[in-house]
Order: structure tokens, then C-alpha cells, then sequence
């Protein structure tokens, strides 16, 4: 679970190191630690690094060429399949001129021999990670220039926000599996246009993808629907009834907010993602199934799990692969491409299509904290279209109640003029701020005496004082 404080810190550069010589790990990561302060795990194998690949996604990776199972070459060229971002050195006991050079032809990045000097080693590393940082660069570039020379729509996604992009790669490498994924974000972010981006882009494309609004349905009716039921099995059960797991057989199955699933059935869920079988209810028969499981989240299932509300061993079948959708504020610069998108299908939708926004409703709607995400952006631009008056949308056709946004405004342009400053000086901006807008209220509610007004702050006079001098309060 995340500490509330990890946005500030930027994330530390990632380095896996494979070898099967449990000394020789020992080295690495301690030079790699102290010397470059990289991030640093380690493998035994090529086959337990794949694992690990899965889940912690390595900017570099140090990899020994001969070991048991898989060896470096191999290895790398999973890698490459994985993400051709990665960037790999080589090392080995036994190397040749000919072994480098056919390595490089591949395309590793560089090649050592062992014993090596331990400043290359370092040197070599940091030159392979600003290697992989230009071809994710590249990329990213790449991508842009396809959003903009085309369509900015990824099924039914808008923007090129960094934060968006990375996610929309996210779903196309991962697609094509049969992956089970855990898909978390904030209402309103499209946690199920990514299940249905997911499914569109797999090879169970052509069957329909099953979803499950779990907390809508009552616990015995959740059960009888996920699993089926036999005729008798229950009172009212007329007939058999094959359950929506055996419905999805051979597709997609995307459970909507599966942390509200009751304690019972996630036992039965367990089940079914261990033996890829299930049980209806009434029957001692199992069926066999073939089901791609996609799940979403808005909770903290960690704390869940805490409270003995989620089963541990639940989670991580259903989290083998996490896709975070980035809420509003991390893709605010996509909000004019998502303004514009809505406005044109919204005209269609209610016959207005002359109708435009105001100067106004733009700027309200680009500097408005939505708390609902892109759904509520949507749902706000439909009921103005659907609503509003005259020829253009005005202001009040929104209905946004700014006042009450601590987004809005000048508030939104004062973080915005933050956001190019040095962080000393932007932190001593925000507390003189802060100090002055907090030291003159309660000066107000106190009716102009300072020590009242000490007392609400719950501070001596004197200090009071103090600060209203330091912040030219009067």
C-alpha cells in the first residue's frame, strides 16, 4: 500500500541482476546502491527474472549468460517481447570475441567479461539506463505524433497525457495474454473502458466479454449468477441456469468492483481461479472453463484485507497484473480534447449542432476540480447540451457550484504559477500564503483582539504577534 507521502519523491531508477551466484548478486547490488542510489532486485534465474518481470518492470537489466534453464541470450529475448525498452548487459565466465559480437548484433547493449573493473560495470550501467530513458523517450514521441496525425481515441480513450499513454501501453502489451488483471482507480476514471480495451485487443475478441456489477447484486443472487445452479438447488430454482463464468467460456469475464464481493463467494472465486473449474449450486459435478478474469477496484483492498473483510490469497490471483488509471488531475492537459469530444457527441445526441461554449464555460471547465473524474466532465457537458439555452453554453449552464471548488479561479492559477518555481521558493509561497489567509480569518472571527485571536490558534501572544509582523498581517 502506498504511503499518502510517495508523490513527492520522483521514482528511483530500477536495475534487475540475474545470476546464479549468489556472491556475485551481493556485489552488484552493493555497487549499484551505493554508487548510482538505483533501485536494485535480484534473480537466481532467467526464469524466477521473467516472474519478477511481471511485476516490477526494470529499466536495465544485468543478466549473466549462462545458467540453469533459460540463459542470457534466451533471456533477453523474452525481454525484448516483453518490452523492447529494457536495456540488457551481458556478463559471463566463459565469453569470446565471438559470443560479444553476436550478443551485439542482437542488440544487448554491452557485454562484459568476468572478473570485471567496477567502475566499467557502474559506468556501463548508467550509460545503458540514459539509453533506455532516450528509447522511451522515442516512444513516447512516437505515440504523440500518432495521436495527433490521427485520431486521439484509443478505444474510447482521449488524450495524450503522459500518464494516459502510459496506461494505453500498459493495455496493449498485456492484451494479447491471458493474464489476470486488477484494474484500480477512482470512480469515474473508465475502469471499464480499460476491461473493454483489454478484451477488444485479446484473441477472445470475438466472443462477448461477460461483466459483472457485483455490488448491485444481493449475496445469494451474486452467488447463483456467477456459478449457476441446478434445478431444485434452491427455492424458486425451476431449472438449470449455466452461472455467467460458464457464460464466458472462452472469453472475457470483467467483475465490476470485486472488493465489495462478500466474504463466501470469494471463497468460490478462489476456487474457480486455482482449478479453472466451477461447481453450480445443487450440482456434485464441475465444469472446466477457459476465462480471462478482469477485475476493477476503487477501494483500498489492502485495508480490506487488514480488517479480514478480503481474502489475502484472493488478491494477488486477482492482482497477477495492475493497470492504474490515472485520475483527472493527472491528465488535466487532455481536458480541452475531452471538452471538445463530449461537446460534438452531445450535439449529435440532443440535434444542437450549432451550439458552442462560451469563453466563460471554457475557462470554468478547464479550471474546475472534478472530483468525479472524466465521467463527471462528461455528465456536466451532457446536461448543458441537453439544457442549456441560446446559442452558447454560458457559465451558469453548467451548474458547477465554483464557490465550493478549492479548484477554481484564481486558487487554480496560484498552484499553476507554483508549479515553475524551485520547490524551496514555491514552499515559502505557499506558507506566506497559507499564513496570511489563516492569521487574518482568525483575527476577523475574533473581532480585531490579538489575544483571542492567539487563543483560536492555539498559540502564546507573543507568538502571534510575531507572525503577524513576519507576514505583514494588520
Amino acid at each position: 500500500m502506498k504511503n499518502s507521502n510517495d508523490w513527492v519523491h520522483l521514482p528511483l531508477k530500477r536495475v534487475l541482476v540475474v545470476d546464479d551466484e549468489p556472491d556475485m548478486l551481493a556485489l552488484l547490488v552493493r555497487l549499484l546502491e551505493k554508487k548510482c542510489g538505483y533501485e536494485t532486485r535480484t534473480a537466481p534465474s532467467a526464469d524466477k527474472a521473467l516472474e519478477s518481470v511481471a511485476f516490477w518492470r526494470p529499466d536495465v537489466v544485468l543478466t549473466d549468460i549462462r545458467m540453469p534453464g533459460l540463459d542470457g541470450m534466451d533471456f533477453f529475448r523474452r525481454l525484448q517481447e516483453i518490452d523492447p525498452t529494457i536495456t540488457v548487459i551481458i556478463m559471463t565466465g566463459y565469453g569470446s570475441v565471438e559470443m560479444a559480437v553476436r550478443a551485439m548484433k542482437d542488440g544487448v547493449f554491452d557485454f562484459f567479461e568476468k572478473p570485471f573493473d567496477n567502475d566499467q560495470i557502474v559506468f556501463a550501467v548508467m550509460r545503458a539506463m540514459e539509453h533506455t530513458e532516450l528509447l522511451r523517450e522515442q516512444r513516447r514521441f512516437r505515440e504523440l505524433q500518432h495521436q495527433i496525425a490521427g485520431s486521439v481515441e484509443f478505444h474510447g480513450f482521449i488524450g495524450s497525457s503522459p500518464k494516459l499513454l502510459q496506461m494505453q501501453d500498459l493495455l496493449r502489451r498485456i492484451a494479447p495474454s491471458c493474464m489476470t488483471v486488477l484494474i484500480r482507480g477512482e470512480s469515474g476514471t473508465g475502469k471499464e473502458l480499460a476491461a473493454r480495451a483489454l478484451h477488444a485487443m485479446s484473441n477472445r475478441a470475438e466472443r462477448r466479454m461477460i461483466i459483472v456489477n457485483c455490488p448491485a447484486l444481493p449475496e445469494n443472487i451474486l452467488e447463483s449468477e456467477l456459478f449457476g445452479y441446478a434445478k431444485g438447488a434452491f427455492t424458486g430454482a425451476e431449472r438449470d441456469k449455466d452461472g455467467l463464468f460458464l457464460e464466458a467460456n472462452g472469453s472475457t469475464i470483467f467483475l465490476d468492483e470485486v472488493a465489495d464481493i462478500p466474504i463466501s463467494i470469494q471463497t468460490k472465486l478462489l476456487r474457480v481461479l486455482q482449478e479453472k473449474e466451477i461447481q453450480p449450486l445443487g450440482q456434485t459435478r464441475t465444469y472446466e472453463i477457459d476465462v480471462r478474469v478482469i477485475s476493477s477496484t476503487n477501494q483500498d483492498i489492502e485495508a480490506k484485507i487488514v480488517r479480514g473483510q478480503f481474502r489475502e490469497d484472493l488478491f494477488y490471483r486477482l492482482n497477477v497484473m495492475t493497470v492504474t488509471m490515472p485520475n483527472i488531475e493527472e491528465i488535466r492537459a487532455d481536458i480541452p480534447l475531452l471538452i471538445n469530444h463530449f461537446l460534438k457527441r452531445y450535439r449529435a445526441e440532443h440535434g444542437r449542432p450549432d451550439l458552442e461554449l462560451s469563453d466563460e464555460a471554457l475557462r470554468t471547465l478547464t479550471h474546475h476540480r472534478f472530483r468525479g473524474n472524466v465521467r463527471e466532465l462528461q455528465n456536466v457537458i451532457n446536461r448543458a447540451v441537453l439544457l442549456g439555452t441560446g446559442k452558447n453554453i454560458r457559465k451558469k449552464d453548467l451548474m458547477l457550484d465554483d464557490a465550493a471548488n478549492p479548484g477554481s479561479g484564481a486558487s487554480l492559477d496560484f498552484f499553476e504559477r507554483l508549479h515553475h518555481l524551485p520547490y524551496s521558493e514555491a514552499k515559502e509561497m505557499m506558507m506566506r500564503e497559507f499564513s496570511r489567509s489563516f492569521l487574518g480569518e482568525n483575527l476577523r472571527l475574533s473581532g480585531g483582539n490579538i489575544t483571542a485571536a492567539a487563543s483560536r490558534c492555539g498559540m502564546e501572544r507573543q507568538a502571534l504577534q510575531r507572525l503577524l509582523r513576519r507576514y505583514q498581517v494588520s
